[in-house]
């Protein structure tokens, strides 16, 4: 203890306390590929903690993901993830061009997986896979950010996050780009030490490739680049000094733009399109940056002031280690979220969007280990922080499996056969909704009328000719995406009575005069 005093007083780095290494100073024998033997494997396992701990949170975490893979119904984003994936190949860049605000990349990998079935597990199969695998990358991501603890920890948190699960859980891109931008993390920390242009070229190409996967992680990506830019120009005294690394970082946007050269036209045409008029549905300013923190936390209030507890611990045990991290995780949250506070007026925007904030936010609560270390020497304390991460989660992992988590289209499907005879009309509003729909219902099997209405004009012209035929109009919060004003909403109200709710679908009808 009076060492680490002493180099603190000082004003050097200290290392990685070695009361708090689980490994006891040994060494994993395999560097290379050239390594991999089964004794080096199995010296490996049987004497490093930290291989041990990642290899059973992967496990678990993959038992997590896929177990009731196929239980929930598509809902209304994956059921358009299918119908998109069907499409060639360029007919999927096509329509992306004709306006969905979604790369394609992800729906190149799933036409391939259908391939293979058309079944909710089938579909949701890779993001299963990649949000497994995005467990060990935590871990590197964390272990280049500062040491093998931080990197343990982030792993155990991202390995039992009920946020990652859920999504790991779903037919979209999150868990690919989630991926990508992990990826791109360990080796733009690795280029962070060496400024090496391989791993600059690395972090390009990993980066242009979680862009090519979703649209909004480039305000995480242009978030690094400015730092490592503002971080080698911040002294001009040794401007030409780090001429040559600030060479290397602009090959790496170099990589970048040609990778994802074509994507970045199409986005630019996009992102006018979208910001031509005031988004009407979306969270907006600050609350969308509370809603992912709360996401990130298990959707649980106090989970959350116990993580923001855990974050603040981490970044002062960072400035205390090693000023340059405690700077860096703050300076790309306040990137990141100063830029999601404007443009939530200017586009729509989910919380999930933000999906990527997971990163730094779980870095700065796995760094908390350190601070705890230096009040209570041993590595126990590693060890109970990856517990009560594991724990405080527990109820929230627990509700994912016992019951539907998303909208039950199966079940309304199979309501509607049974409700419905020869002749009835099933309206759908807004119309998109006839994705998830008859992704389980066929009306010609019923032999019934599909319509699809999106305002009050094809409200009232379906009631106009309704003849001996029976109504029901099937609904969901979405209807204000397209009627803002509710006028939808009071048409119904005062024309039909409801038959029903099953979570966020409401069934109205208007039987036969």
């Amino acid at each position: 203890m009076a060492k680490r005093r002493e180099d603190r007083a000082k004003g050097k780095k200290t290392v990685e306390v070695s009361e708090c290494d689980l490994d006891e100073g040994f060494v994993i024998p395999v560097k290379s590929v050239r390594d991999f033997t089964w004794e080096n494997i199995r010296t490996s396992l049987s004497r490093s903690r930290y291989l041990q701990a990642l290899v059973s949170f992967v496990l678990l975490g993959a038992i997590l993901r896929f177990y009731n893979l196929g239980f929930n119904s598509l809902w209304l984003d994956e059921a358009t993830t299918y119908y998109q994936s069907l499409k060639p190949f360029f007919a999927i860049w096509q329509t992306m061009a004709a306006g969905d605000f979604n790369p394609p990349l992800f729906y190149w990998i799933e036409h391939v997986m259908l391939m293979a079935g058309h079944s909710e597990f089938i579909l949701r199969f890779m993001p299963a896979v990649l949000g497994t695998l995005f467990i060990p990358l935590m871990y590197y991501v964390g272990k280049e950010f500062m040491d093998r603890n931080t990197g343990i920890v982030a792993a155990a948190a991202a390995a039992f996050s009920p946020f990652l699960i859920y999504y790991s859980q779903e037919a979209r891109a999150y868990a690919l780009m989630l991926f990508f931008i992990a990826l791109a993390l360990v080796f733009y920390f690795k280029a962070l030490k060496t400024g090496k242009a391989r791993e600059w070229g690395f972090f390009g190409l990993f980066a242009a490739l979680a862009f090519w996967s979703h649209f909004y992680v480039f305000v995480f990506i242009a978030s690094l680049v400015l730092y490592a830019l503002v971080l080698q120009l911040k002294d001009i005294r040794d401007i030409r000094q780090n001429l040559g690394k600030v060479g290397a970082i602009l090959a790496s946007v170099a990589v970048f733009t040609l990778v994802a050269l074509p994507l970045i036209i199409m986005a630019i045409q996009l992102f006018f399109k979208q910001t031509a008029a005031t988004p009407n549905f979306g969270v907006f300013g600050f609350d969308i940056i509370y809603q992912v923190l709360l996401l990130c936390s298990g959707s649980n209030i106090f989970i959350l002031i116990l993580f923001a507890a855990l974050f603040l611990i981490g970044i002062l045990h960072l400035y205390l280690r090693d000023r340059k991290q405690s700077i860096f995780l703050v300076s790309i949250l306040l990137l990141i979220m100063v830029a999601t506070y404007i443009m939530s007026y200017k586009m729509p925007m989910e919380p999930r969007h933000l999906i990527f904030i997971i990163i730094p936010f779980y870095l700065g609560i796995a760094s908390s280990w350190g601070m705890f270390c230096r009040l209570w020497d041993g590595k126990m304390v590693v060890y109970l922080l990856m517990a009560a991460l594991i724990i405080v989660n527990v109820p929230t992992i627990t509700e994912l499996y016992s019951g539907y988590t998303k909208d039950d289209w199966r079940g309304v499907s199979a309501g509607m056969q049974n409700l419905t005879k020869s002749g009835d009309k099933v309206v759908l509003i807004p119309g998109y909704l006839n994705q998830p729909f008859n992704y389980y219902y066929s009306n010609a099997t019923d032999n019934t009328i599909e319509l699809y209405a999106n305002t009050v004009k094809d409200l009232d012209a379906i009631k106009a000719d309704q003849q001996n035929s029976t109504i029901f109009y099937i609904v969901t919060s979405d209807i204000y995406a397209v009627d803002p004003r509710g006028d939808e909403v009071a048409w119904l109200q005062n024309n039909t009575k409801s038959s029903g709710r099953d979570g966020g679908i409401v069934v109205f009808i208007s039987p036969s005069p």
